[in-house]
């Protein structure tokens, strides 16, 4: 039987360990660059301000006063013993090795010692508290202290435009507080709030799932919306969730929101302007008088007064708390008038607002509203907001700098809206400072506009920073 010769070809052969070699190379670089990753994360636990490191030296120090006090409470044998044990093992290896030696052979075993036991903790905790995260414990901790030492920051308005405006802020502070308007009559909230006389909490949920902590299947649950089944139709699950929630606690809308708030594990909180039944109307310039808020925008007129029934409606008192106490104030964006002035309002709010010493700012919208703020400019939303109250309720606006695209302002046009004109000098003569700033976003394929919310919240953080030098 002949010897069977080897398939490969000298050429083969060559080409294979050229890509062993290779290999072995990527996987040389992928292992540094792992250790390196390794032993970068394991000094972020050396950084000021985690509150962990004091603790640790904490314990450690107690365990040693612990043996202490034992070896004292023994009249100070296993002192003695210690100490002379140490002396004599001490005295062994520095006649065996010469102190140049021992010394750092001995630092270089304690510290790798050190590195492997904390690395070993910290990779244990890691794994229990956070087992299909990919973020590293020190990096979420880290995250949690810069976080929580931001501005005590208070947004007012309603709609998706507060909800866009938090999704932004909370990558800059934990310390939030969402007051939302409770005036919406229509659609899903508008039917459980006449069949089941709770408050409107489409809102509220929208606020709630803005600031859920990246838990990204209750967020898509709590938008849910059926489209079908009796009864169903056209409701989404977290309103109805706030609305068992609101049964379970005993009618109480607030404690429902603090329930539910824990479910989405939300940064900050978010309050109703007022627990009261709340009824907007609206008088036009034609001597209509609408009722509703969802009726108002439908009436096709422009509103020349604004109020709600009834007129004296209580704040909620953790709403008036959270004003008192605010750094920063953020006023809309969203519908003027059925958005935003419905909070405003509410009397106590109102008075909150204009004697507050933080720094308050209104983000104007990009579009007029059909059926609301038909040909407003700057100035005339700013109007609207003063005719509620006979003091000032801010004292800055932002404004998107640079229009929609020729093509997005004709698709408007279709809809009877176009872009918020800029008068500068009708807005300084109202005594507020304008903030420019390109915090839009355009869907290429629709060319819908809307603020975008890193854009919008990093352009308001600017100028609370300037403003609070």
């Amino acid at each position: 039987m002949t010897r069977q010769r080897s398939a490969l070809r000298p050429s083969d052969r060559r080409l294979n360990s050229r890509q062993l070699r290779r290999n072995s190379v990527q996987l040389g670089r992928a292992l540094s660059a792992r250790s390196q990753h390794r032993v970068g994360q394991w000094f972020k636990w050396l950084r000021p301000g985690l509150l962990i490191k004091r603790w640790m030296l904490l314990s450690i120090l107690g365990f040693f006063a612990a043996l202490l006090g034992a070896a004292i409470w023994a009249d100070l044998t296993p002192v003695y013993f210690l100490l002379t044990t140490v002396q004599r093992g001490l005295g062994f290896v520095t006649q065996l090795l010469p102190n140049y030696w021992s010394g750092p052979l001995l630092l270089g075993i304690g510290l790798l010692l050190l590195y492997l036991g904390q690395s070993r903790t910290v990779g244990s905790i890691t794994e229990a508290l956070r087992p299909e995260q990919e973020e590293e414990l020190v990096d979420v901790l880290l995250s949690h202290r810069r976080l929580s030492r931001g501005p005590r920051i208070v947004a007012i308005g309603g709609g998706t435009g507060l909800s866009t405006l938090l999704r932004g802020l909370k990558q800059y502070s934990t310390n939030l507080t969402a007051i939302v308007t409770v005036a919406d009559d229509g659609g899903s909230s508008g039917r459980l709030r006449r069949e089941m006389g709770v408050q409107p909490p489409g809102d509220i949920r929208n606020c709630l799932t803005a600031l859920a902590n990246e838990e990204k299947l209750l967020t898509e649950l709590f938008r849910y919306r059926f489209a079908s089944g009796d009864g169903l139709v056209g409701h989404s699950f977290g309103n109805l969730f706030l609305t068992a929630m609101t049964a379970v606690t005993g009618g109480d809308f607030e404690k429902a929101i603090a329930a539910s708030s824990k479910v989405l594990a939300v940064q900050g909180q978010v309050l109703p302007a007022t627990l009261s039944d709340m009824r907007l109307w609206a008088e036009l310039e034609d001597g209509r008088r609408i009722e509703g808020e969802s009726q108002i925008t439908e009436a096709g007129g422009r509103i020349v007064r604004l109020g709600i029934t009834p007129a004296d409606l209580p704040a909620l008192p953790r709403a008036l708390e959270a004003i008192a106490a605010a750094d920063y104030i953020i006023i809309g964006p969203g519908s003027l008038f059925t958005s935003i002035i419905p909070n405003l309002l509410v009397p106590a709010i109102a008075k909150a607002l204009a004697e507050s010493s933080a720094y308050r700012v209104y983000v104007c919208n990009i579009m007029t509203q059909p059926g609301e703020t038909l040909g407003y400019t700057v100035a005339d939303h700013i109007r609207a907001i003063d005719s509620v109250y006979p003091e000032p309720l801010f004292d800055a606006v932002l404004v998107q700098r640079q229009p929609p695209s020729e093509t997005a302002v004709q698709r408007y046009a279709q809809q009877n809206s176009q872009p918020v004109k800029i008068d500068r000098d009708a807005v300084l003569q109202l005594g507020r400072q304008m903030i420019l700033a390109n915090v839009m976003e355009e869907d290429p394929q629709t060319h819908c506009v809307r603020h975008q919310p890193t854009r919008l919240a990093a352009a308001l953080m600017r100028w609370y920073r300037h403003a609070a030098k």
